[in-house]
């Protein structure tokens, strides 16, 4: 049996995922690998589509009945937060208009929970545009502010561009939790006996890419979008990490909080209690 799976081309995704993709896992599943960015991947999954899929936490409360949370694999960290970018330092956000690269992600649950904190009156008009397209908008004026991930972090001064906040520092401070950014999901259909086997696939993967990591440099570059070999390994740095190997006990906490807080706000349906539980 192949599994179809699906992930970004991300470096922390290609990193993570290159000796099970390449077969050279013991006794794991084979598997087929398509590569969609993360808003693709979210819709995959709410239409039910492919085996395992690499999603954002945020959209886990639409997909739960049919996936199942692996324990590894997936992207939670600290100091690893979106952030919110402007022209001019300082800029209040009032009833300002807010580029955002999805609706169903992390990024922009902790952009709201930030925001009603810290921006009473509220943001004007969300608008979702395509990630590589935010900064340009705002250092173009289209966009008062934009909602950034990834190497952004790395890049924003490219564009002559401020960071306002950072949503992850916010979080963190507030509380204590990493930040859950990327899940790996499966469908419970596969049975118990699969799921297991895929997760322990996931986590030796994730080993090997430690133990050897010039041995997954080529497939990390070959799909980095001609990011430079740098950032990317700044990116593996950052998002690759002990909650990837497995989430333990503060990894799920951090889920269960993110979900559980954003459902007080009404950003998401609420979680059942058994809803994360693995096996």
């Amino acid at each position: 049996m192949t599994l179809q799976i699906a992930y970004s081309p991300c470096p922390n995704d290609t990193f993570v995922f290159d000796a099970l993709a390449h077969g050279r896992v013991p006794a794991a599943p084979a598997v087929d690998v398509s590569f969609a960015d993360i808003d693709i991947t979210n819709a995959m999954a709410e239409r039910g589509e492919f085996d395992v899929l690499k999603v954002s936490y945020a959209v886990l409360p639409w997909v739960l009945d049919e996936y199942a949370l692996l324990p590894c694999g997936g992207a939670l960290g600290r100091g690893c937060g979106p952030l919110v970018l402007t022209k001019e330092p300082g800029t209040d956000l009032t009833g300002k208009t807010v580029a955002v690269p999805s609706e169903r992600s992390t990024a922009y649950l902790l952009f709201r929970l930030w925001t009603a904190d810290v921006v009473p009156g509220g943001v004007g008009e969300v608008v979702v545009m395509p990630f590589h397209e935010i900064m340009p908008a705002v250092r173009d004026g289209k966009v008062d502010a934009g909602l950034v991930i990834h190497e952004a972090r790395f890049t924003y001064q490219n564009y002559g561009l401020h960071c306002l906040a950072d949503m992850g520092e916010h979080w963190e401070s507030t509380t204590s939790l990493p930040i859950p950014l990327g899940a790996i999901i499966a469908k419970r259909s596969l049975g118990g006996a699969t799921l297991k086997l895929l997760a322990d696939s996931i986590r030796i993967s994730v080993r090997m890419a430690w133990d050897e990591p010039e041995v997954s440099r080529p497939y990390v570059l070959e799909h980095a979008q001609e990011m430079d070999p740098t950032v990317a390994d700044q990116h593996i740095g950052l998002y690759v990490n002990e909650f990837t190997a497995d989430l333990g006990d503060e990894g799920y906490a951090a889920v269960r909080g993110l979900l559980t807080r954003a459902a007080a706000e009404g950003l998401v349906p609420p979680l059942s209690p058994d809803a994360l539980a693995f096996g």
